[in-house]
Formats: C-alpha cells, sequence, structure tokens
C-alpha cells in the first residue's frame, strides 16, 4: 500500500542506499575508462575487436534489459519488488567483475577475443540485474520532489567516491601489485579488491533501504500494455536519447584520454607538473607523505613512470570538482530552476570545455588540469539529475496512463546507459584502429594515430553531447509542471481503490 502520510526519508537510509551505487561504479568507471585500454594492452587485441566485443553485448542486452524492467515489477516479496535483486545478484556480479579483468593468458587470439566476449557479456548480463531493480528502487523510496533529488544528490556523491577511487588509485595499485613485471597479476589483485568492498556495499544497501510506492491497487499486469504505454511516452524518449547520447560520450572521452596522457601528454612536461605539486619523490625521502602516497602506488621518481601517477591525479581532479558541485549546487540549482533547464545549460558547457581539449599542445600540461577542472565543475550538477528525472518519468507514465511500471522505465535507460558505454567504447576501438593504434608498443605510436587520439578527446565527444543537448529540449516535464504531477498524483494515492 502507498504511503503518502510519511515521504520523508532518513539520512542514515539515504547513504545506505547510496552504497549501492558506489559499488555498482566500481563496476563502472573501470568498464567506462580501462575496459578498452585492459582489451588492447594487457589481451593484446586490436582497437576494432576490442570495439566488437562490446557491440556483441549489447545486442545481449536489448533482450536482457527489458525482461529484467518487466520481471522486476512483477516480483513480490516481503522486501518488496526491487530490493530483493540488489541482494540476490550481488555476489554473481562481484565474481563476474574480477572474471571480466582476469587474464587467461591464452595465446591465440581469437580465443581471447572469445573469452573476452563472454566475460564481458555475463558482466553486462548481471549488471542489468542488479542495477535495473536498484535504480527503480530510488524511485519508488518516496514521492516527494526534494527528498527525491537529496536521495539522487547523496547517492552520486557515493558514486563519485567510488569514481575517484577507481580512475584515480586503478592504475597507480595496477603497478603496485605487478612489481613492474606481470600486469595482468596486478590487474587481477585490483580488480579484486574493488569487487568484495563493491559486494559488501550492495549488501549494505539492501538492508538500509525501503520500498514506500507500489502500483495503483486495482493495476493488474500487462505486459503488452506496458510497453506501448513507455515507448509512446515522449519524456521516456527524450531520457532514452540523451542517456545513449550522454554514455557514449562519457565512455568516449574517458577511454581515450587514458590514451591521450599515454601517447600525446610529454612526459617530461607531465613530470614537472607533478613536481610543482609535491608529488616526486626520490628513495631517500623518508617522510608520512612519501609512506601515504606510496602505499597506493602514487609515487613518481621518474619522467617513465608520471603516466600513471598523473592520469590518477588528473582523474581525481575531476571526481573531487564533481563530488562538490553534486554537494553544493545541484541540489541547490534543481530547486531554484528545475532539472531541465540546469541540465541544458550545464550540459552545454561540458561539450565546450570538451572540445577545448584539441587546443592544447602536449606540454602544455597546466592547461589539461584547468580544462579538466571546468569541465568537471560544469558536469557535476547534472550527474544526479539523470536519475531523479528518469524517476519522474515513472511518475508521468502513472499521472497519464494510471499505471506504473518503474522497472520498466528504468531498464529502458539502463539498456541505454549500457548501449552508450559499449558504442562509446566501440567507436574508440574503431576509430583507434582506423588512424592506425598498433597494440602493445606503448607510446610510439604514428603521428596519425596521436592525432585521432586528440580528435577521440576533444571534438567527437563534444558534439556527442551537443546531441545530448537537443534531446533535452523535448523532454517536456518542467519544473512546474513535475510539481502539479506529484500534487495530483498525491491525491489520487490517498483513495483506497486507487
Amino acid at each position: 500500500m502507498n504511503n503518502t502520510m510519511n515521504q520523508k526519508v532518513s539520512m542514515a537510509e539515504k547513504i545506505g542506499y547510496s552504497l549501492g551505487d558506489c559499488s555498482a561504479n566500481f563496476v563502472f568507471q573501470m568498464m567506462m575508462i580501462y575496459q578498452t585500454k585492459f582489451y588492447t594492452d594487457i589481451f593484446g587485441l586490436e582497437g576494432a575487436i576490442a570495439g566488437s566485443v562490446m557491440l556483441i553485448a549489447r545486442v545481449v542486452d536489448a533482450f536482457v534489459d527489458p525482461a529484467v524492467g518487466l520481471l522486476s515489477d512483477r516480483t513480490k516479496t516481503r522486501w518488496g519488488k526491487y530490493r530483493p535483486w540488489v541482494l540476490w545478484t550481488a555476489l554473481p556480479f562481484m565474481v563476474f567483475y574480477v572474471l571480466a579483468f582476469y587474464n587467461p593468458n591464452i595465446q591465440e587470439k581469437g580465443m581471447v577475443a572469445l573469452y573476452a566476449t563472454i566475460s564481458y557479456t555475463l558482466l553486462m548480463t548481471l549488471y542489468s540485474f542488479n542495477n535495473t531493480p536498484y535504480a527503480s528502487l530510488g524511485g519508488v523510496m518516496t514521492s516527494d520532489i526534494k527528498e527525491r533529488t537529496s536521495i539522487t544528490s547523496i547517492r552520486f556523491i557515493a558514486a563519485t567516491i567510488a569514481q575517484f577511487v577507481v580512475q584515480g588509485l586503478t592504475l597507480p595499485l595496477v603497478s603496485k601489485f605487478s612489481n613492474g613485471e606481470d600486469k595482468g597479476h596486478g590487474w587481477l589483485c585490483t580488480i579484486s579488491l574493488f569487487a568484495v568492498i563493491g559486494f559488501f556495499f550492495l549488501v549494505i544497501s539492501f538492508f538500509a533501504s525501503k520500498e514506500r510506492i507500489t502500483p495503483p491497487a486495482s493495476q493488474k499486469s500487462d505486459t503488452w500494455k506496458d510497453v506501448k504505454d513507455i515507448f509512446k511516452s515522449i519524456p521516456w524518449r527524450a531520457m532514452f536519447i540523451l542517456t545513449l547520447f550522454l554514455f557514449t560520450t562519457l565512455a568516449m572521452w574517458g577511454s581515450a584520454m587514458n590514451y591521450y596522457f599515454e601517447n600525446y601528454v610529454d612526459r617530461g612536461a607531465l613530470f614537472a607538473f607533478l613536481d610543482n605539486i609535491g608529488l616526486v619523490y626520490t628513495e631517500s625521502t623518508g617522510t608520512v607523505g612519501y609512506t601515504i602516497l606510496n602505499a597506493f602506488g602514487l609515487v613518481v621518481d621518474s619522467p617513465e613512470n608520471s603516466y600513471e601517477v598523473g592520469f590518477g591525479v588528473f582523474n581525481m581532479l575531476g571526481a573531487l570538482v564533481q563530488f562538490f558541485g553534486v554537494l553544493f549546487l545541484s541540489r541547490y540549482l534543481a530547486n531554484k530552476f528545475g532539472k531541465k533547464r540546469v541540465f541544458i545549460i550545464c550540459l552545454a558547457l561540458t561539450a565546450i570545455f570538451t572540445a577545448f581539449f584539441y587546443f592544447p599542445n602536449e606540454t602544455d600540461v597546466r592547461t589539461m588540469f584547468v580544462l579538466n577542472f571546468l569541465k568537471s565543475l560544469a558536469y557535476a550538477p547534472t550527474v544526479p539529475l539523470l536519475w531523479a528525472m528518469i524517476a519522474d518519468v515513472a511518475d508521468h507514465s502513472e499521472y497519464v496512463n494510471y499505471r506504473r511500471a518503474t522497472g520498466f522505465v528504468f531498464a529502458g535507460v539502463v539498456f541505454a546507459l549500457k548501449a552508450g558505454l559499449g558504442i562509446g567504447g566501440a567507436i574508440l576501438g574503431f576509430l583507434l584502429t582506423g588512424f592506425g593504434y598498433i597494440s602493445g608498443i606503448g607510446n610510439e605510436q604514428s603521428a596519425t594515430a596521436v592525432q585521432g587520439i586528440v580528435l577521440s578527446s576533444s571534438i567527437i565527444p563534444a558534439i556527442c553531447f551537443f546531441i545530448g543537448v537537443i534531446a533535452l529540449y523535448f523532454y517536456p516535464i518542467t519544473k512546474q509542471y513535475n510539481e502539479q504531477m506529484q500534487a495530483e498524483l498525491a491525491e489520487r494515492r490517498k483513495k483506497a481503490d486507487y
């Protein structure tokens, strides 16, 4: 039964729920930033082959994601519809996370590609079974607009912490666990560490959260009706296109910047920059700072090892800016101006600052970091708004159709997210091959390959960001409309027969 009298959510519940997204981002950030790099440099696959692996999984997703949404909507347990899935899938999700980054040392490239395809597809399947119900859970914890924005803001603070850890510490930890030799072992140790933490966070998320919104009591299961209602929904279509191009861009840019730092940025200039900010140490440095940095693999003692740490620091800066942007800007701006308007302006600025990465020369490291600061600040307010807006779409479907299909609404958008993740990685893989990138030769790439990496880190993703801006113009749920919709839905839910 709907609880219309108490839609407030305690801070403890918000934080507990947010740990689920922290866990998911241990996986998501790794896939977005390092999957293509892992396939080309550890598995030794060509960029186009790595891209094809990611696209094959999208075919499976087209069947899995809608099925997960429909299944979770029809789940009935004493814990609710969506919460149980967070618990049931926690262990297999993290097991397949480890397997996707495990190097079986197979010599035949065809078999390597097959292993990559199977492990990646299984991981993405478990991602759906875990994250679609998890995201749907956030849409039924409360109908209060401000509480919903607060939940998503705290959720994405937790996600940003995971982003900080994964993007900033992965390469240094891999290097540390590898002892400079077996990179595959370094990856396995790093991913296993993240997987153990992720598992416990999902369990905590299950126990901490509570479902408060249920479908109308008179609603009967009708799969075909749910499908027709969602596909004719203009807000849902706008959010689907936005999510598809947004995550295509994030995956392409995040992965491309990995290559950008290794193949374009001058290591001497990067080393000098790190020295200026106090991250260069020698073996004789016996300080507390050295001990702490060394524990996480963040010690730089020569230009040769400046790439891993430099890229990590670059990502940490972006994550920190996003953290404070979500904490102090997102909720305030959304409540004052509305989610749609904030999203449009901030995403347009993000696209502009992304395009500007084309202009710094290879030694202008300071400008690269400044652009990253500005890009992250512009993007930060949008981070929690996406999922809050999707929850509004689920409410809109109930408002218009007198039926609620939260899981199916979120399943479509999770499919768009994963499709964007795969398509972005695939586009980058095809671009790398097209521009002549050669796996296994490190940073000794041709000038054409380097130029392709720069374009893939700037102009090309900026164009995709602008397509997302266009999609937002067709999203009809304004601040005023949402307030009116929520008030009417609250009145409906008070009726016993609704």
